[in-house]
């Protein structure tokens, strides 16, 4: 026997079975019938307008379901579990004295899944029962089976997503560190740079996007040679040539991954040293034509870097920070976004202050 045969068999007799009829006597002689071949749990009712709500109390498996009845009749009863969600939805067996084609078509075509006469022959009312209840008892294993399965992937897919983060800002760390900086940095620049992200009109997901994405903007600083990147003093023409190679090379450390995070850091890579006016490099490009994340970041970044203490430099106020900044409006950063940054200072500086050195 496979495990779904032994798991409906187990199943079966413990399923939920409401009996619905408006005359008592014949509630009463299904329901001796039903708990005499062994079905536990069974409950009834002659008002059928209770049915939606003992359905809903109990999530009966089957329904037992008689068509002439006073308040709502079988038809109408079907049609108000339309509305109901399918996982509560039982199958049905419709009981009724009426026996013409039209009546058992329209009873099918309702949602019943079988019909049967009054009067019934009591074994073919308890094999109907049985039928109904083995298909109900397999599609509601079936269900539980991928609800499993579906939470299964579910994790597999966080655990993969929450691994791919962690080597995102590890990625960015190594990045810092060579570079005489802290992990604080890109923890404060990349939650800054989603709060200005949020601001601009940023849908969540790709705030979300640029959070993590954010801390790998330094990351071609691996491939600069550190007698140029450690270098204590102004870098001549040649060294800063090579210096502004770094966007390109974590641009190309980046590039080959399909993925919306690993996309977005590609493009935040290339083009957070480029200028509003068109004097930033690599490719010197102008105003809107710079990706947005660029923009943000490009704000994000430098505030964090001049209000942080350095070994070669120290730490600038939050005025004298946000004056430089003002003063770039329309030549390194987006005006547009400088005056947003404006707006959420009260939580730029939070953040500064969260995450300090």
């Amino acid at each position: 026997m496979s495990e779904l045969d032994s798991r409906i068999n187990t199943d079966l007799k413990s399923a939920s079975i409401l009996v619905v009829d408006d005359e008592e006597a014949n509630v009463r002689l299904i329901e001796k019938i039903l708990h005499s071949k062994g079905y536990k749990n069974v409950a009834s009712t002659q008002k059928s307008s209770e049915v939606v709500e003992l359905l809903t109390i109990h999530h009966s498996d089957l329904l037992i379901l008689d068509l002439n009845m006073p308040e709502l009749d079988g038809y109408e009863v079907m049609q108000q579990l339309k509305q109901l969600p399918k996982n509560i939805v039982p199958s049905i067996l419709v009981l009724t004295a009426q026996d013409i084609q039209d009546y058992r078509q329209r009873a099918l075509d309702s949602g019943a899944r079988d019909y049967v006469t009054k009067p019934f022959d009591v074994n073919e009312l308890v094999s109907r029962v049985r039928n109904l209840l083995e298909v109900q008892m397999a599609h509601k294993y079936m269900r539980h089976q991928n609800e499993i399965l579906e939470q299964k992937v579910w994790q597999r897919t966080h655990d993969l997503h929450k691994t791919r983060l962690q080597v995102v800002y590890h990625l960015g760390r190594a990045a810092e560190y060579r570079d005489n900086e802290t992990g604080l940095h890109i923890v404060r620049m990349s939650k800054i740079s989603a709060v200005l992200g949020k601001k601009a009109g940023m849908p969540d997901y790709e705030c979300e996007l640029l959070l993590h994405a954010s801390p790998m903007h330094d990351i071609g600083k691996i491939g600069i040679p550190d007698n140029i990147l450690l270098k204590p003093g102004k870098l001549d023409e040649s060294e800063w040539c090579i210096m502004k190679t770094h966007a390109q090379i974590g641009a190309d450390i980046l590039s080959d991954d399909d993925s919306d995070l690993m996309k977005m850091a590609h493009e935040i890579a290339l083009t957070h040293h480029e200028k509003f006016n068109g004097k930033g490099y690599p490719n010197n490009l102008q105003g809107d034509s710079i990706p947005l994340v660029g923009r943000i970041t490009a704000i994000a970044d430098v505030f964090d870097a001049l209000t942080s203490e350095r070994p070669y430099k120290k730490e600038w106020t939050v005025d004298q920070a946000i004056e430089l900044i003002r003063q770039e409006s329309s030549q390194h950063f987006d005006p547009e976004l400088v005056s947003m940054f404006i707006e959420i200072l009260p939580e730029v500086i939070n953040i500064k202050e969260k995450y300090s050195e």
